[in-house]
């Protein structure tokens, strides 16, 4: 097994100020508008933005929660390990509200599927976007596209893209992964 780093620490910090920035574009000052993490991975890239939003750009009413798709997802049943679900934490009612769904690697589309339909017990949104730090594009199974990419990957299927936070490897790096 072979990886090679994809982006570096200072690549990302780059990446995330200007989804912050093409965000702030959208959404002014986010009083229509929240921000949910797509519980397990997407909760790291929506804490960071929703940082960065705050201290960084004066957003101060930002709402920002996560969403658990364990039980929503199409394959929940196929695997033979058991299921460990994460924890929803929505504190607002999304109807009526811009959403941004925010994921790490936009990989099949299954996830996002999956949020699609989880979101609906919180409120009927009246728009729905995507931003992934990573969009693998060639590997798409539903017709899900992001709103906001930081990064466009060509990654075979063989190929895995790993992305790690300081919050839960002590690292800010992404890798291709080559098995």
């Amino acid at each position: 097994m072979s990886q090679r780093v994809l982006l570096n620490a200072t690549e990302i910090n780059i990446i995330l100020h200007r989804l912050a920035c093409q965000l702030i574009e959208n959404h002014n000052d986010f009083s229509n508008t929240v921000l949910i993490g797509i519980q397990p991975r997407g909760k790291f890239l929506a804490n960071r933005l929703a940082k960065l939003l705050r201290e960084d750009y004066n957003i101060a009413d930002l709402q920002l929660g996560h969403l658990d798709i364990t039980f929503y997802r199409d394959d929940f049943r196929r695997s033979d390990k058991p299921l460990e679900a994460n924890k929803t934490e929505i504190n607002f009612i999304v109807e009526d509200k811009n959403v941004v769904f925010i994921d790490d690697v936009l990989y099949t589309g299954r996830s996002i599927r999956a949020a699609l339909t989880a979101i609906q017990s919180f409120g009927r949104p009246s728009e729905i976007e995507l931003l992934t730090l990573i969009d693998r594009r060639f590997s798409r199974h539903l017709p899900i596209q992001p709103n906001y990419r930081g990064r466009q990957v060509d990654a075979i299927n063989n190929e895995k893209v790993k992305v790690n936070w300081i919050e839960n490897a002590d690292e800010d790096t992404v890798y291709l992964i080559n098995n």
